[in-house]
């Protein structure tokens, strides 16, 4: 039993860190600088993946009547941005590489700087003892996406000079392999917590926020529906590994990870239908 609770976070943790890998193979040069290089752009991405999350969450658990834990767990997903996962969404909804790639690289600068900072004005804006280590969101950045990174950067340019998709391909596929199964465990455990919160208000604030995110992505992304579709997506996709790790560290109880999954949860829900409006306006684009 032992085993299983120290191998579930192992096999969450390399799952994560293969998707970043791939990114890494499957990127060319220059494209994670390609936001932070661009004024203009990363202007754009900061009130998109950072602000606009962040207000949301704090009128909609000021409006509506749910429980300090379920507060905590919007809030803790409202400031940790770009999980591993959104790349492969963004360019499934036909995301240029290069801009991708960049808001990528970007939450990650976004992370470091921003969530100890939000954390500790939010703390002292509610007046609650809470702590937002930048050492616990640096690790978790250098772990899930730095060193992952360098790899999938040092493999593609160094042995293989040009994206190799079939290898692309199989380690995509290890890496969601890996996320199911570290996954289902995880939702098991944390199930009846999370069914605790469904039907009292929580579902609908917590898709607001996801909503709020998606419009202000997707009307700050620029000219073309491939890009407001990649601002937008990353907007609304949060880190829960991050929101886990803060919660950790203030030794929250199991209710507060079971908010943040179901946000989780929640956010992948309400991005189905957008991503459906996306792919019928993006086909008449396609063919002009």
């Amino acid at each position: 039993m032992d085993l299983i609770k120290h191998l579930i976070p192992l096999l969450l943790t390399l799952s994560l860190a293969l998707l970043v890998v791939s990114a890494g193979l499957a990127s060319s040069r220059g494209d994670f600088a390609y936001v932070l290089t661009r004024p203009r752009l990363l202007a754009r991405a900061f009130a998109a993946i950072v602000v606009i999350p962040v207000v949301a969450a704090m009128v909609i658990i000021a409006l509506f009547p749910v429980s300090p834990a379920v507060k905590a767990g919007i809030f803790l997903m409202a400031i940790s941005p770009v999980p591993p996962l959104m790349p492969g969404k963004a360019l499934k909804a036909g995301g240029h590489a290069s801009y991708v790639y960049g808001l990528m690289a970007t939450g990650a600068v976004f992370a470091v700087i921003f969530v100890p900072i939000l954390g500790a004005l939010a703390a002292r804006f509610y007046e609650v003892h809470a702590q937002f280590p930048v050492g616990v969101v640096a690790r978790n950045i250098a772990v899930g996406v730095a060193v992952p990174l360098v790899v999938g950067l040092v493999l593609g340019r160094a042995l293989f000079k040009a994206p190799k998709p079939g290898l692309i391909k199989a380690v995509t596929i290890i890496a969601y392999i890996l996320l199911v199964l570290a996954a289902v465990p995880i939702l098991i455990k944390v199930w009846p917590a999370m069914m605790t919160l469904v039907g009292d208000g929580t579902v609908v604030a917590m898709l607001l926020v996801a909503v709020a995110a998606i419009a202000g992505g997707h009307f700050l992304g620029g000219d073309t529906i491939a890009d407001r579709s990649s601002l937008a997506i990353a907007a609304s996709m949060r880190h829960p590994g991050i929101a886990l790790a803060l919660a950790g560290a203030n030794h929250a109880n199991n209710v507060i990870s079971a908010a943040v999954l179901l946000f989780l949860i929640v956010g992948f829900l309400a991005l189905i239908p957008y991503q459906m409006i996306v792919r019928k306006h993006k086909e008449p684009e396609d063919r002009t």
